[in-house]
């Protein structure tokens, strides 16, 4: 070949190779500042992996993430996190935000107005005491967040998480996902929040105390009302777009019909008519679960649990809890079955942990209510749920399979003599790991923590209410249709 022929090939080869650098390195500068406003929203959405929305840590790559704060999940889980991230069941609104850089309101999945109500409804309840004229507790530090009662007061906490969230939206230094922000406009927001802690205010001050007349609990719902009902955010669509969270089956109970038409975030509906709370409108959240997470990698497999199934709780309910009696009578002398009596009293909470952790199945069956924190503590034990409750309501069931990590039975046949038992020791390894995998998978969704990460339950439950708000408009919009139409017409 001719020195002439030589050239123009080493030329292109350069050529190639340098454009192929250039396209690497600008493809990896685009998914480094994916959440900045420079790519459209409706573009970036694009950009999924396994169906699953990517969330992109800056200039970190492979790094073990560092618990948040007050996390429902153990320490020891924050290296595997992850390694679950391929759930296949992200929606398309979670991307993080770069440390330092705020969330761009217009790429925001929702966007939340929240009432500044005094302290007494929301941290007042806690004992936080501002200066004067201070609504909010500084959320900006870790060390300076006012801490939520322990105990069971903690499985109801989804109001204390959710305001939490809104507070941190506009704190540049606080990483946390671009799902939702707070505005300070309301014409602005998507939905109007209240922050009320209503489950803490039933738990802790439902009761007369002193010389009161009224307790704490009816008084602040009677304020409630009050305010809401003078607000013109209220009165411009009835309520319709504001968010309620009345996750305490007893909490705003003297409030519920009167402020019925706003979106609930609730446990259940067991306590509630259909008219005031239902699937179409309401959001179903997870309790926060109270045993310790499983790291994934210190899960214990199959030949490694031996119990087969495991409950330990109040056996003796009302209403449709009564199923729970007969069971125990059915399953309480069977070997490889623990069903006992059990409370969160002393270790309770740990030994409950403990046997989850050591059991193949998880027995959830209704009590006073369809549901419980039981079902959250066997999935954060990665112990396959067996729901018995035919009433019950799952959180996010519109997004996750739970066939694929839970075993349903209907309460008829429950209690029929060796169905049970028949059915779960059918199930063979292979299944069982199957369902073990997912759970491992799944598990981050039920995760309460602050600052709140991409697919936790605070990430959930928000992007829950923003598949709610599309319903929401349309009913408004269908409404109008003749109102607006019915003007004089004019026969000049």
């Amino acid at each position: 070949m001719s020195e002439k022929g030589i050239l123009p090939s080493r030329f292109l080869f350069c050529l190639i190779t340098i454009s192929m650098f250039l396209l690497i390195i600008s493809s990896s500068f685009l998914l480094q500042f994916s959440s900045t406003s420079f790519i459209p929203r409706s573009v970036f959405k694009l950009i999924l992996l396994n169906s699953t929305s990517v969330f992109l840590k800056a200039n970190v790559e492979n790094e073990p993430m560092k618990l948040p704060f007050m996390s429902s999940k153990d320490s020891q889980t924050a290296t595997g996190t992850s390694s679950n991230s391929n759930s296949g069941n992200r929606m398309a609104g979670s991307f993080g935000r770069q440390k330092g850089k705020k969330c761009d309101p217009g790429q925001v999945l929702l966007r939340v107005y929240m009432y500044d109500l005094p302290p007494e409804f929301h941290f007042g309840l806690l004992g936080w005491k501002g200066k004067p004229n201070q609504t909010w507790p500084d959320v900006s530090k870790q060390s300076r967040i006012w801490p939520y009662p322990g105990g069971l007061n903690l499985q109801h906490s989804i109001e204390y998480w959710l305001t939490l969230d809104l507070l941190s939206s506009n704190i540049a230094n606080i990483g946390r996902p671009c799902t939702t922000i707070r505005v300070m406009n309301s014409s602005l927001a998507d939905v109007i929040f209240v922050p009320f802690f209503s489950s803490l205010s039933y738990n802790r001050y439902s009761k007369l105390r002193g010389k009161e007349n009224i307790s704490v609990n009816k008084m602040l719902q009677r304020k409630l009302v009050q305010f809401l009902m003078n607000q013109d955010e209220w009165k411009r669509l009835g309520g319709k777009d504001h968010l309620i969270v009345a996750h305490h089956p007893n909490s705003m109970l003297d409030a519920r019909r009167k402020l019925g038409s706003a979106m609930f975030v609730l446990a259940d509906f067991g306590r509630y008519p259909v008219e005031i709370a239902n699937v179409e409108k309401d959001i179903i959240a997870p309790y926060m679960h109270l045993v310790r997470t499983i790291p994934g990698g210190e899960s214990p497999p199959f030949d490694q649990r031996p119990t087969l199934a495991y409950f330990q709780g109040a056996i003796y309910r009302k209403d449709g809890g009564v199923i729970r009696q007969e069971l125990y009578y059915l399953l309480k002398d069977e070997k490889d079955v623990h069903f006992t009596f059990g409370s969160i009293q002393g270790d309770g909470v740990k030994n409950a942990g403990q046997g989850m952790a050591s059991s193949k199945f998880c027995l959830n069956i209704a009590g006073d209510t369809p549901s419980s924190n039981r079902l959250f503590d066997a999935i954060a034990s990665h112990c396959v749920p067996v729901i018995i409750s035919d009433e019950i309501e799952l959180p996010f069931e519109d997004v996750l399979d739970y066939s694929e990590f839970c075993i349903t039975v209907h309460s008829t046949d429950a209690i029929k003599k060796g169905f049970l038992l028949n059915l779960l020791r059918g199930i063979k390894q292979e299944q069982w790991t199957k369902m073990w995998e997912r759970l491992k998978e799944v598990v981050q969704h039920f995760e309460y923590q602050y600052p709140s990460q991409p697919g936790d339950a605070v990430d959930m439950i928000w992007e829950a209410v923003s598949r709610k708000v599309p319903s929401v408009r349309f009913k408004i919009h269908k409404s109008n249709r003749y109102i607006k139409s019915h003007h004089p017409v004019n026969s000049n």
